[in-house]
């Protein structure tokens, strides 16, 4: 399988010992409505479009209504202190888990290629109505130290059932590539668009690591009409897929 970089500046380069925030299509869309809202709200830059090969083949118009193959999307965001933060996503992930690892791979060699420190991925858990709940997990015994130092919810005993797909992978291979790698959690109901449980993911993101962002307001009912007019008028449902033979949950 081949992996391309389409770099869409002139840069071509990561700024130095960044943090990536990550997230794919999954449960509730937890993690792709806060990049997309993060992405919104502070003056963002396309710094390159990743090309692997195992993507649905699903080629889409692009903001310049030009049509784009398959492609994960990686952007630069300034925040309020002038920090700047990379966010990496997508419209679709592989629904082959065999294409997953492959990617997974590729994707976290591409990271430590360019001296990335830390990858955040973001998550959705189904649970109960009443639980309102952010944590992390942690994929090394060092950075979970340094979470729970900077106040963050690091869980030891979540998720029971354990974690399939691409967002499991990057958040649990961090250290076999020299980088720090975690998974910000957050519950959910499980809808198509859960934009007041990533509205609560941007918020412990700010409690927790002061990275200068803007807060989302009333769920981010305007984001959400935005992703609809993205999004493919249909899909697979890749969770029934992926968790039909696992005692696993599903990102």
């Amino acid at each position: 399988m081949t992996f391309r970089v389409e770099w869409r500046t002139s840069l071509q380069q990561l700024p130095e010992a960044a943090t990536v925030l990550i997230a794919f299509p999954g449960v509730g869309n937890i993690g792709k409505v806060a990049v997309e809202s993060i992405r919104e709200l502070h003056r963002t830059t396309e710094l390159a479009r990743l090309h692997p090969d195992g993507l649905p083949p699903l080629a889409l118009l692009d903001e310049d209504g030009l049509l784009a193959p398959p492609h994960f999307s990686l952007s630069m965001s300034e925040t309020t202190t002038g920090e700047t933060l990379l966010s990496l996503t997508g419209i679709n992930q592989p629904p082959e888990p065999s294409h997953q690892s492959i990617i997974a791979r590729q994707l976290l060699e591409f990271f430590e290629k360019h001296g990335a420190e830390t990858l955040l991925v973001l998550a959705g858990l189904t649970a109960p109505p009443e639980h309102k709940e952010v944590f992390a997990v942690a994929s090394s015994a060092s950075f979970r130290i340094d979470l729970e130092s900077l106040g963050v919810d690091v869980r030891r005993d979540e998720p029971k059932r354990g974690v399939v797909g691409l967002s499991a992978l990057m958040a649990s291979s961090g250290p076999l590539y020299n980088m720090n790698s975690a998974c910000i959690i957050a519950t959910t109901l499980g809808s198509s668009q859960d934009t007041l449980a990533s509205q609560r993911v941007v918020e412990h993101l700010e409690r927790w690591f002061s990275f200068g962002l803007q807060i989302p307001t009333g769920g981010g009912e305007w984001l959400k009409e935005e992703l609809k007019k993205r999004a493919p008028a249909s899909n697979d449902d890749l969770v029934k897929e992926l968790t039909a033979s696992h005692d696993a949950f599903y990102m």
